[in-house]
């Protein structure tokens, strides 16, 4: 049995984690309403954009780019999966991991066993998961990102989907797939993956704004092919910029959970161990007042 001593360091220490934990909550907390806000913020140049597209596809003109190409047969798929550079979120890094494991499996029944990966990780968990499946599939290559990670500024992320469409225009990959976290709120995250590369039609006509109007004339200038060459790979970035600002949200939702997790754990023990002590302290004075009722009578 644990003496008084022993006890009363335990609960300090108990203690302290609790202060701890709820600490990092609230540091968690504050980083995913930023991530949140961030969200909110590249929606108006989201908009604009797929306004833009909106109207070049409601009008006559005739608009196509590479970028919307399929391939017939497709040999290499890019994968990008984003993940935390940093631990203590709980098996956030884990689930988007056994969804990246479904997705190539999925991958592999629609385009034939002798499909290759590449695998493009975001943060350093998941690089570190992804390095040991590569090593022991020889159709997966881990591609080295470490100029971007799950906390990259606009510029590193504008260059990184500039890198993508260039593999894609260059024939390197037939496909540019997104694994990741979708933010629904605080305490709901999904994961998702969606298509990058080939831009669909559809993804197109779902993502157009509200606002297009199908009878009102265009006058391009200087023409609907030039203004949907340029315009795409704007859509195609702001895709990216939302794909990492949902990363980052879900990763602190996942962290706040964890903490708040921690945190009730923390409390429970504490609660048990002053218990404990308590007993503990009430048996050894019931034991010291037995000792001198017991004096007193032999008196």
């Amino acid at each position: 049995m644990a003496t008084l001593r022993e006890l009363k360091g335990r609960i300090g220490s108990v203690a302290s984690s609790e202060k701890i934990t709820g600490a990092m909550k609230m540091i968690s907390s504050a980083k995913m309403h930023k991530a949140e806000g961030v969200l909110r913020r590249l929606q108006p140049f989201r908009g604009c954009v797929r306004t833009v597209i909106g109207n070049l596809l409601s009008s006559d003109a005739s608009v196509s780019s590479p970028l919307t190409e399929v391939r017939t047969s497709v040999g290499r798929v890019a994968v990008v999966v984003f993940g935390s550079d940093d631990g203590l979120c709980g098996a956030y890094n884990v689930n988007i991991f056994k969804s990246m494991l479904a997705t190539l499996g999925r991958i592999r029944q629609e385009c034939g066993e002798a499909v290759d990966f590449d695998i493009l990780p975001v943060g350093r968990k998941m690089r570190r998961a992804v390095e040991k499946i590569a090593a022991s599939d020889s159709r997966i290559t881990l591609v080295d990102t470490t100029d971007v990670d799950s906390k990259s500024d606009g510029e590193k992320v504008k260059a990184f989907a500039m890198k993508l469409q260039s593999r894609f225009l260059a024939g390197e990959v037939d496909r540019v797939l997104l694994q990741y976290m979708h933010f629904h709120s605080a305490g709901k995250q999904v994961a998702v993956c969606d298509d990058y590369l080939p831009v669909s039609p559809q993804a197109l006509a779902d993502n157009t704004g509200a606002d297009v109007r199908q009878d009102r004339p265009y006058l391009f200038e200087p023409d609907a092919a030039t203004i949907f060459g340029t315009v795409l790979p704007m859509y195609l970035l702001s895709v990216m910029q939302e794909a990492f600002a949902e990363n980052r949200a879900s990763e602190q939702a996942a962290r706040v959970m964890a903490m708040q997790s921690a945190n009730d754990n923390a409390h429970k023990l504490l609660e048990q161990l002053q218990l404990e002590y308590n007993k503990l302290r009430q048996q050894g004075i019931t034991t010291e007042l037995l000792d001198i009722v017991g004096g007193q009578v032999r008196d």
